[in-house]
């Protein structure tokens, strides 16, 4: 016997029981983004490795370690499958000119790959719902997306959600203060671990992010972005933190907050929670004006944020939510080849104007058969002999309330069913 294959570490399946959860939650969250004007947009999940190289930085952890890349046999191409969305969204946007004449509000959603260490919360392959405004330069945009965030998790009744804010501030604010934190870390040089003198000269900034114990009183006292920060960053950064308080939403602005992507400016910001453990953001976002130049395509300002749908799930499941269980209206229940042909035809009749049914299949005995109608959650059972499939009747059984079976004709039986589920429906106070 040949050996039982598994999934690829880090990359889960989600099972029936889950994967209806995800069904039901991917609805709200289109929902949501429909409410506020996002239109859909879908890419590949194979892109150009120096797509990602150029978007996000070549030293970066995700190119640097967490990159499944490869060539292509064929053609010598080198690939890699996306780590991330913005730099596929932005690609498209130049691609096909979704720029010319108008800005533009999309999202997508969809698996992403990164080669980290799999743990709760952090897979190998992932998803996000991503949400990308285009062409708009404003604060108002970036106000829109962390207010946005705030009304899903209202929506979803989450807990325990803390808002943080910062701004990088310009190329040249940044610059200025890289220059200074090379300087400062410099002077630290013999406390810094490996990862912080691997990055000292190519990616200073990333260390302060540094989750190391060990470098926190250094990178506290470290020279502060927002002291670099000219006239125009600050009235932006201002323009956001008005609506904040206008909305009444509560943030704090944090220094230490960077990102981990090099294209970010100006407003940066995370939604975090204490109730997942280490792995507490479950949205990140902020500006990328200089993108869209990077990736070959006219100055465009540019804005976003993503979910990782895994972690917000776990919260959301962490704070009571609990998806709907999706049952049949009916259960076909069926012995007897002229019964079983009858069954099929009134399975279909029900489908085509509206109903929910679930045919048995595979045989077995009436009794085995109302078992797994009970099972299914139906409310009720359609059952179908050679004797009623002569005639043209059926047997509407309740499967909940204790009701009396009838029998009736097939042509009725949809008419039936709609009184009967809408009596159902008023008796358990649902509607």
């Amino acid at each position: 016997m040949s050996k039982a294959l598994q999934a690829v570490r880090g990359m889960n399946d989600i099972l029936p029981d889950d994967a209806e959860v995800w069904e039901q939650f991917e609805d709200i969250v289109r929902g949501w983004l429909h409410s506020y004007g996002y239109r859909p947009i879908r890419m590949p999940i194979v892109e150009p490795t120096p797509l990602f190289k150029r978007a996000i930085g070549e030293v970066t952890d995700i190119v640097e370690k967490e990159m499944y890349s490869f060539e292509d046999a064929l053609n010598g191409e080198l690939l890699t499958l996306r780590p991330e969305g913005t730099a596929s969204c932005v690609r498209a946007a130049i691609q096909h000119n979704l720029l010319f004449g108008n800005p533009r509000r999309l999202y997508y959603y969809g698996p992403m790959f990164r080669h980290e260490r799999p743990q709760k919360g952090r897979y190998r392959q992932f998803h996000q719902f991503g949400i990308e405004a285009l062409g708009f330069e404003g604060p108002d945009i970036d106000a829109e997306h962390i207010l946005m965030c705030a009304r899903l998790w209202d929506d979803l009744g989450l807990e325990d959600v803390k808002l943080e804010i910062n701004s990088l501030g310009s190329s040249e604010e940044r610059a200025a203060h890289r220059a200074a934190l090379i300087v400062y870390l410099e002077g630290h040089k013999d406390s810094l671990d490996e990862d912080g003198l691997r990055r000292l000269y190519t990616n200073p900034l990333r260390i302060l992010d540094t989750k190391n114990p060990d470098l926190q009183a250094i990178v506290e006292a470290a020279p502060k972005l927002a002291d670099f920060l000219g006239e125009a960053s600050l009235k932006h950064f201002d323009g956001v933190q008005t609506i904040l308080k206008d909305a009444g939403l509560p943030y704090r602005i944090n220094h230490r907050l960077v990102r981990g992507l090099d294209y970010y400016n100006r407003t940066v910001f995370e939604w975090v929670t204490t109730r997942l453990g280490a792995q507490g953001t479950i949205c990140a976002g902020g500006r990328f004006d200089g993108l869209v130049a990077q990736l070959g395509g006219k100055p465009a300002p540019a804005c976003g944020f993503a979910i990782g749908i895994e972690r917000l799930l776990s919260l959301w499941q962490e704070c009571g939510g609990e998806a709907e269980r999706l049952i049949p209206d009916v259960y076909v229940v069926h012995s007897g080849e002229a019964a079983q042909r009858a069954a099929f035809r009134v399975s279909e009749a029900l489908r085509g104007v509206g109903f929910s049914i679930t045919l048995h299949c595979g045989g077995g005995s009436f009794k085995s058969q109302m078992k797994r109608a009970d099972v299914s959650g139906a409310p009720f059972a359609v059952v179908i002999g050679d004797d009623e499939a002569a005639v043209g009747e059926v047997s509407l059984k309740p499967l909940r309330d204790g009701g009396e079976q009838i029998r009736i004709a097939m042509d009725v039986l949809p008419a039936t069913l709609a009184d009967r589920l809408l009596e159902s429906e008023e008796d358990d106070g649902s509607i």
